[in-house]
C-alpha cells in the first residue's frame, strides 16, 4: 500500500524546489540588469568626461582669442583655462588608455 502522506510531502518539496529556481533565475536577470545599468553609467560617464574635456579645450581657445585680439588682459585667466584644458585631456587619455589595457587583458584570457 502506498503512503499518500509521504507523496504529498514529496510534492511540496518539488514545488518549493521550482520555486528555488525561478527566484534563481529572477536574482540572475536581476544581476544582468545591474551589470547593464552599471555598464551603462560607465558608459555615460565615459561620453561625459569626454564633453567636459571638449568643453575646456573650447574654453581654453576662447581664452587665447580673447588673449591674442586684446579683448581680455588677464594671463591668469588664460593659464587656467589652458591648465584645465590640458588637465582634462591627460585623465581622458589616462582613462582611454586603461580601458583599452583591460579590453587586452580580457582578449588574451583563454577559455
Amino acid at each position: 500500500m502506498v503512503n499518500v502522506a509521504s507523496l504529498g510531502a514529496i510534492s511540496s518539496l518539488e514545488s518549493v524546489s521550482r520555486y528555488q529556481n525561478t527566484q534563481s533565475i529572477q536574482e540572475n536577470a536581476e544581476q544582468s540588469g545591474k551589470t547593464r545599468d552599471t555598464f551603462d553609467s560607465i558608459l555615460n560617464s565615459a561620453l561625459g568626461m569626454l564633453q567636459e574635456t571638449e568643453d575646456y579645450s573650447n574654453a581654453a581657445e576662447v581664452e587665447e582669442i580673447k588673449f591674442a585680439s586684446g579683448q581680455s588682459d588677464s594671463m591668469h585667466d588664460l593659464m587656467i583655462a589652458q591648465q584645465k584644458a590640458n588637465i582634462s585631456l591627460q585623465y581622458t587619455v589616462a582613462v582611454k588608455n586603461s580601458a583599452v589595457d583591460a579590453y587586452r587583458t580580457i582578449m588574451n584570457m583563454q577559455f
